[in-house]
This record gives structure tokens, sequence and C-alpha cells, in this order.
């Protein structure tokens, strides 16, 4: 008798293994797009700073990068509040003039004490924040035009005060005010630690409070956020606001670390505190956003005009012409990844 084997074919039930399980490749894909666009300019950044670091014997020298970070506090302080304005999808063009203001009022004020040195940049300047969001949310103006008003306006009072720019206050020496300035703790000037703290509380607001998540709402889709009942307005008002006040605090300790207030600073910085927090990974769209990239982006524009005087026989103006061009390039890069996540 011939017995006849028959071999049962094993049949792979493609549904069942692939429930509750997503594609690995499109999942994987998304997530090195995501850290490409959260984290390139770190790694730009390293590789320049490592690059400069082998080039030049005097680029990593504690003196350089002391004065670096010093000069980087300023403006990062001043991208801090543009990178909560730009999540919102707005922009802010007034903050060069509201440092320069402040810096001059504070100057002017420390003949009056320390608190007044301090707190008169942050009111005025606050104020004109506030006028921006008012005009931005409630009126419902261009961002664009209503923060060139106040540029203009916050640049015309700094010349009234200080006389078309003849008269320049000086900060006395060894007051409060000057030591806040130029002092240092651990190695690092004062206006650095001020910086990091501020940086820490900007990302815990962003990241962890409810102001945040509107922050992020209002830039992702107003409408959106108006109707699961986000205050849109508010937001504005307060982002806005935000940003005048760390301007005039930025020009405040930058007229304490020269203990004097300049009239001739500022110009330009709107575009400088854009330019980083676009390069740090914020879409000038609005809805994303990283605090820590702001600074990042800081840095690797500090770094890069570092570079270039270190060359020596470059002129100046490249590094306008090295800071627009590779803002270009992220603005670029940019657009192709946000492209690129929409579609997975």
């Amino acid at each position: 008798m011939t017995v006849t084997k028959t071999q049962t074919p094993v049949s792979v039930d493609k549904d069942r293994q692939a429930e509750g399980a997503e594609p690995a490749g499109p999942a994987r894909s998304e997530r090195l797009t995501a850290l490409v666009q959260q984290h390139g300019a770190l790694a730009v950044l390293v590789i320049v700073s490592l690059v400069a670091t082998f080039s030049f014997d005097s680029f990593a020298t504690g003196d350089n990068v002391s004065n670096m970070a010093t000069s980087s506090a300023f403006l990062a302080i001043v991208a801090l509040g543009m990178t909560f304005v730009i999540i919102t999808g707005g922009i802010d063009l007034s903050v060069g003039s509201l440092f320069a203001l402040g810096g001059v009022l504070a100057a002017w004020g420390s003949r009056h004490g320390t608190l007044v040195a301090l707190l008169l940049p942050l009111v005025v300047c606050g104020a004109v924040g506030v006028v921006n969001g008012l005009l931005v949310a409630r009126s419902r103006l261009a961002p664009f035009i209503v923060t060139l008003a106040a540029m203009l306006g916050a640049r015309g009072l700094m010349l009234a005060i200080t006389d078309e720019g003849a008269n320049t206050y000086l900060i006395g020496k060894g007051s409060v005010l000057a030591e806040l300035g130029q002092g240092t703790t651990f190695g690092l000037g004062n206006p650095v630690w001020i910086m990091l703290a501020l940086f820490v509380a900007g990302a815990v607001v962003l990241r962890r409070t409810r102001f945040g998540q509107h922050v992020y709402a209002v830039g992702g889709n107003e409408d959106a956020a108006a109707l699961m009942g986000a205050p849109v307005a508010r937001t504005k008002i307060l982002v806005y606001t935000l940003s005048g006040v760390l301007a005039g605090l930025a020009g405040a300790l930058n007229a304490a670390w020269l203990a004097s207030g300049v009239t001739i600073l500022g110009n330009g910085m709107e575009l400088e505190a854009i330019s980083a927090v676009v390069i740090g990974g914020t879409l000038l769209t609005g809805g994303l956003g990283y605090v820590s990239g702001s600074l990042v982006g800081v840095l690797l524009l500090k770094v890069i005009q570092n570079v270039i005087n270190q060359i020596g026989s470059l002129d100046s103006s490249y590094q306008q012409v090295v800071s627009g061009a590779f803002l270009a390039v992220v603005v670029v890069a940019q657009t192709w990844l946000g492209r690129r996540r929409q579609l997975m």
C-alpha cells in the first residue's frame, strides 16, 4: 500500500501580521527628517567649531570663547522673544530699535539708581510690544507693517532722548548695573548666565505650559485654535509684549556691558534675530519651533563671524554675505523637509 503524503502549504495572514503595526520605513524616514530639521544647525555648529579649532590657534582660547559667549548673549535674548513671535506666524521688525532704545533708557536711568535703569527700558519697550500686539491681534493689521512702524517710532524716540545722538549717557563704573553687565561668574560674563536662565524659562513655558500650547496652536492654524477655545488675540498680544520686553532687557544689559547707551547699535539686529531663529529650525510660516534651536542659530552666526575675523584677510562685509547665503540654504532645506513630512 502506497501512502501519499500531502504537504499543506503554510499561508501567512498578512492582514493579521500587519495589524496594529505601522510600516517601519516611512516612520523611520519621518523621524530622521524631524531630527535633521531640529538638530541640523547643531551638527553644522559642531563641525564649523571643530574646523576652526584646528585651523586657528586663538579660536578655542578661553578669552575668545568668553568674548563670543558674551557678545552672543544680547542677540540670543532678542532671538528668544522672536522665537515666540515667529511660532505664532508673526514677525517683529522693531526689536533692533527697541534694543537701542533700551540701552539709552538704561544709561539715562542709571543716574536715578539701578532699579530705574532696569525697569525703565522694560516698561517702555514692553509698552511698544503691547501696542504691536493690539494692532496685530485686535485690528488684524499685518505684523510686517505694524512692527515696521514701531521700528521707526522707537528709533525716533531714541534719537529724541539723545538729541539726535549728540548726547551719550554713561553708566558709572563700580555701580551695580555696571557689575551686572561687566562682571563674571565662573569665568563667564553675567549676561551669559542671565541669557541661559531666560532660555531655560522660555523652554519650560513653551513646552510645559498652556500658554506654550496656545502659541503652537495659533501658529499651526489660527481658525482651528479659535474653534478649540484658545485665546488667539491674547496669545498674540503676549508674544509681542514678551518680544519687546526681552529686546529692552538685552539693550539694558548691553549698555551695562559697554558702560554707555550707544545710539548706533541695533541696526539690522532684527534681521540677525530672524536669521538665528530660522536657522535654528523654527518655521517662518509658524506652528513649529524650538527655543534651543534659536540659541544654536545665534551661536552659529557668531562662530561664522569670528572665523571670518580670524582669517583676517576678509572684509567684515563677508560676514553678511556668508550669513545671508547660509540663511537661504536653510530656508530652502526647511521648505523641502516640511513638504517631505507632509507627504509621509
